[in-house]
This record gives C-alpha cells, sequence and structure tokens, in this order.
C-alpha cells in the first residue's frame, strides 16, 4: 500500500507534535507518526518502541493507530498503557527499546493532544520533527511489514524506583497532593501508599473532562482547591501536577506558591552538598536569584533555552546533575536517569523538607526576595515574532545593552532584568521582567514597551500585580 500523508501545519511543533482533536489532528495523524517513527527506527537498525497514553478523552482513540503505523512499518511495540509521560520516560530508560512515543495533551485544554518521542536515549524534537513532516508527505517509508506488539506492566516497577528517591529524616509530613485529574492517578496512588507521612489525596480519578479544574500548575487559579485544602489542614506542603504529571508545583504551609525557579533552588543546594562544583541548568526565565544561589551553593549555573526537550539535551551534554524551568519541569540526573519527572521531583523534595526542621514558608521567605512579573504572552503573527525580537536585539546591541542571546533577549541592567522571546508553538511573544524594587521594576517594564512599540508591536498588559519572591 502506498504511503502518503500531509500533517496539518500547526502540529509540526519545536518540541513535540500537539493539535486539537477533531480539528487539526486525527487519527490518521497518529498512523503516519507511527509509519514514520518506526521507519526511522528500522533504518536506524532497531526494532522495539515504547508506546504509552495519557488520560485525555480523546487519548485511546489515537494510541491505537500510531501503534498500528508502527506494526505497519515492521516495529515490535510495548505498550504501557495509560499512565503518566515520565512512566514512558522511564520504560524507555530501562527496557531494550529503541524508542518510545507518548501520546498526551500534557498541560493544554482538554481537546488538544499530541505526541512526545525518544529515538534511542535521546528526545526526538525541532528540525527532527520536520524531517517526520516531510517523509510523510513524500511517502519516504519502509516497505510494509508486519510489526507484532506486546503488553508491558511496568508501573509497579515504576513506583518502587521512585520510592528508592526518598531519603527523609524522621519528621513527618502532612502532604495534600492534587493530580488534578491527570494521567498519574493510579500511579500516584501507589506511591502515597508507600511513602512515609499524612497524605491526602484530591481529582485522583483519571478523567480527561477534568471536571474540577484544569492541569496546569503553574497557573495560580489552578492552584486554588490545593491552597484551600493545605490551609484547611494545616498541611506541610501541597504538590499538584499537570495533566501528564512532567509539570510539578509546589505551594507551603501557608499556602503560598513556590515558583519553579524558587523549587530549584531549594533542590539545587541539596544536590550541591553531594556533588560540589556540577553545573546545575535553569531556563532563560528564571529568576537571577535562582542563578546567583547555585553559584552561593559552589555550583556552576547555566542559563539555557526554554523548552524541556532543549534542556534535556544539554544536560546531556555537559553532564549536570540537576536543572529546571519555571514551568516546572524538573531533571534530576544525579541518582536518577536525567529526564523530566514531577514525580520523583516530589518525592527528591519532601526529602530535603523532611530532613530539615523549619517550615517550608519560612524556607521561602528566606531566600533573597525581588519583584517581578509573571510569564506574559501576548499575541504576535507567525511571520514578526523571531523578526521582532531580532529587531530589538540589534537596536540594544547599537547602545552597547547588556544582553544575553541564548533564547529571545535578556537585558540585565542596574535596576534588574527584562526577557523578550518568540514561543517556538504558539503566535505570541513571552517577556518576563524581574527587579529589587517596584520602582526599578517600573523602569524596566517602560523599557521593554518603548522596544516593543519601536517594532510596531502592541505591548502586555503590565495591569496584573507583580508577584514578590
Amino acid at each position: 500500500m502506498n504511503f502518503v500523508h500531509q500533517f496539518h501545519p500547526s502540529v509540526l511543533r519545536e518540541y513535540d507534535i500537539r493539535g486539537i482533536f477533531g480539528e487539526t489532528l486525527h487519527p490518521e495523524d497518529a498512523f503516519a507518526i507511527g509509519r514514520c517513527f518506526g521507519s526511522i527506527v528500522l533504518r536506524r537498525g532497531g526494532f522495539s518502541v515504547a508506546v504509552g497514553f495519557d488520560g485525555r478523552v480523546s487519548s485511546p482513540t489515537l494510541e491505537p493507530a500510531l501503534v498500528a503505523g508502527l506494526e505497519a512499518s515492521g516495529i515490535t511495540v510495548l505498550r504501557i498503557g495509560c499512565g503518566p509521560t515520565p512512566m514512558l520516560y522511564y520504560t524507555s530508560s530501562v527496557e531494550a527499546v529503541d524508542g518510545a512515543v507518548m501520546v498526551t495533551g500534557s498541560h493544554n485544554p482538554r481537546d488538544h493532544n499530541g505526541f512526545k518521542m525518544i529515538l534511542g536515549a535521546k528526545p526526538y524534537y525541532g528540525e527532527s520533527i520536520c524531517v517526520l513532516g516531510r517523509m510523510a508527505a513524500s511517502g519516504d517509508v519502509v516497505v510494509e511489514e508486519s510489526g507484532a506488539e506486546r503488553s508491558l506492566a511496568i508501573r509497579e516497577d515504576y513506583v518502587s524506583r521512585l520510592v528508592e528517591g526518598w531519603d527523609g529524616g524522621n519528621r513527618r509530613l502532612s502532604v495534600v497532593w492534587d493530580n488534578g485529574n491527570g494521567a498519574a492517578g493510579e500511579v500516584l496512588a501507589m506511591l502515597l501508599d508507600r511513602l512515609p507521612g499524612e497524605h491526602v489525596l484530591l481529582n485522583g480519578a483519571i478523567d480527561g473532562r477534568f471536571p474540577t479544574h484544569h492541569p496546569d500548575p503553574t497557573v495560580p487559579k489552578n492552584l486554588e482547591q490545593l491552597i484551600g485544602e493545605v490551609r484547611a489542614r494545616g498541611a506541610d506542603v501541597g504538590i499538584a501536577f499537570d495533566g501528564d504529571a512532567d509539570r510539578i508545583g509546589v505551594v507551603d504551609d501557608r499556602g503560598a506558591v513556590l515558583f519553579g525557579d524558587q523549587l530549584m533552588v531549594l533542590l539545587s543546594r541539596d544536590v550541591l552538598a553531594r556533588v560540589p562544583g556540577a553545573p546545575i541548568i535553569a531556563d532563560v526565565k528564571a529568576s537571577q536569584v535562582l542563578f546567583d544561589e547555585i553559584a552561593r551553593a559552589g555550583g556552576q549555573p547555566l542559563m539555557w533555552r526554554t523548552g524541556h526537550s532543549l534542556i534535556k539535551a544539554k544536560m546531556a551534554e555537559i553532564g549536570a546533575p540537576l536543572a529546571g524551568e519555571m514551568s516546572g519541569h524538573i531533571f534530576f540526573a544525579e541518582r536518577w536517569y536525567g529526564f523530566d519527572d514531577a514525580l520523583y521531583a516530589a518525592v527528591r523534595f519532601l526529602s530535603v523538607l523532611a530532613r530539615g526542621t523549619q517550615p517550608l514558608s519560612v524556607l521561602r521567605r528566606a531566600l533573597p526576595q525581588v519583584v517581578n512579573t509573571p510569564e506574559l504572552r501576548f499575541p504576535c503573527c507567525e511571520e514578526r515574532k523571531f523578526a521582532v525580537v531580532n529587531e530589538v536585539a540589534e537596536r540594544l546591541r547599537a547602545r552597547g545593552a547588556h544582553l544575553n542571546e541564548i533564547d529571545g533577549v535578556r537585558v540585565t541592567t542596574p535596576d534588574g532584568w527584562w526577557l523578550l522571546r518568540a514561543s517556538n508553538t504558539q503566535a505570541v511573544l513571552v517577556a518576563r521582567v524581574e527587579s529589587k524594587d517596584q520602582a526599578g521594576l517600573g523602569r524596566l517594564k517602560a523599557a521593554l514597551i518603548a522596544e516593543l512599540i519601536a517594532s510596531g508591536v502592541a505591548p502586555p498588559n503590565f495591569a496584573a500585580d507583580s508577584s514578590e519572591h
């Protein structure tokens, strides 16, 4: 059978493949991904691919189509069933497979879905995804063959391995967990049965309709239920996950949110106590406080590009034991496998907290205090977004500004810093501003607004209150 397929142009993204089910993403796309990715694996001398799927309503439809495409390429498919994305990453790390594909919409709206891929031991992203698209369009696949499949029961092994990450002290913690009806539900229930302390699980049932709230722990509104339960129960900490549990959110005993960079400060100190002088990576959106605190703890801070695939690749390249993003992706290589796993990050974080004596709120308030904006995303057409960033960088370079251009432009002044970057996945620009005080924040905002206006772009709405952390 001749194979040719055209993807909707919006679904092939920088880090993965994503679309709206029934509009831009269909079972035929899933089959095509399997057909092309399977061909790539075969041509590299491989023969096996692990496949998992999350709890979205459309995932049980997309996963069999993906498997059929892989089998049509002669691949042996190991199906691990429904669960969190990190469980598939774990499978690819400990089983003799040549690739892995996860069907997941992650933290996106409930009618979205997508695919995350691993080839060999490395994330499959960027130009490689474009190659997959070109293969489908030209029919450049291996001759159709008959593959095979088998089910792989990996959940028990995965949970046991998560528990090995626990090295807390004698302090019994009271923890409220919010699964957000995401794909981690069954795994999380098993994990909580084995961790010391008192645990309360909210929204544990896997339900792709997300009836209580959207599963994105970086949005404060989505943490309101968790915050209320932590306060009502007098718990030590609250932990939330996104839809496929590769991103973590944390609230302290007073119900205040710990952002990704604050969480990374506490984790970095712990890791550096065992791996002194190690490089630790954070993305360009992270607070300067994080980079300063890594250095103060004896580490080598490295600012890198935003994106879980990009961070993972850099981490492997330089041998970093830890990396993290503002979005809540936390990557451990020390005592783990180098992939982003919010469940494992939670176990490690609770271990740090349990070995100490102070409430998390005290640890949070002890961090250097700054004022900053949240991540601001505002419209800019696809054709202009990268050009705008380049124009701004060119003007700033001409004025001798202090720039970091690893991912967009991050401009440092005596007041602090501001960031402007183009999203790799949407027709938007992304901005963030941070200073030591509100006056400095105002000056930095004005500088950013002036640059946007000079490039003909309407600036973001800064009316939202700036946060202190």
